[in-house]
Formats: structure tokens, sequence, C-alpha cells
């Protein structure tokens, strides 16, 4: 059974459990292993003693967001329009 998760690491997080958190790439969840685990096992009740192997592998890295390189505000002014329309709404 193959996952994918994104792993955000910060140290500088107001929260502890902020700091390194583990999260589905669509829904956002945070995995429940014993579920995974209890899924990959079948369904007959019972205890069992399961070798559980993790392998990770780095799909890709994005930048942190204060790191990131914007362009200057001097080229984003060029593509930005000079009038926009504004909207008026009628209450009836």
């Amino acid at each position: 059974m193959t996952k994918h998760y994104i792993l955000q690491l910060d140290p500088s997080a107001k929260y502890e459990w902020d700091r390194c958190s583990l999260r589905d790439p669509i829904t956002a969840d945070r995995p429940e292993f014993a579920g995974l685990i209890a899924q990959a096992v079948g369904e007959q009740p019972g205890s069992y003693l399961v070798s559980v192997k993790i392998e990770v592998q780095v799909l890709e890295q994005a930048a942190p967001q204060s790191q990131r390189e914007l362009p200057p505000i001097s080229e984003l002014s060029s593509e930005l329009p000079t009038r926009v329309p504004v909207l008026q709404s009628r209450v009836a």
C-alpha cells in the first residue's frame, strides 16, 4: 500500500504540534496509522503482531514562503490594469 502525504517542518511554529505535521495532500487530514494498518491486515477480529516498514521518498520540496523569490514590484505594476471596473448592486 502506497500513501502520499505532505510533511511540513516549521521550527518557528507557534504551537509544538504544528512544528512537524503530516497531512493528506487532498483532504489535509492527518493520517491515522492504526486505521491504515487495520485496513491492510483485513477484517478478521483478533490481535496481530505486525511489522510496519516506512519508506520515505521526497518527491518534491517547496521553498518556505519567507524564502520564495518574488519579482520586484516594478515588474508587477506593468501587468496590473490601470483602471478597474466597479460593479454596483442595487438592493430591491
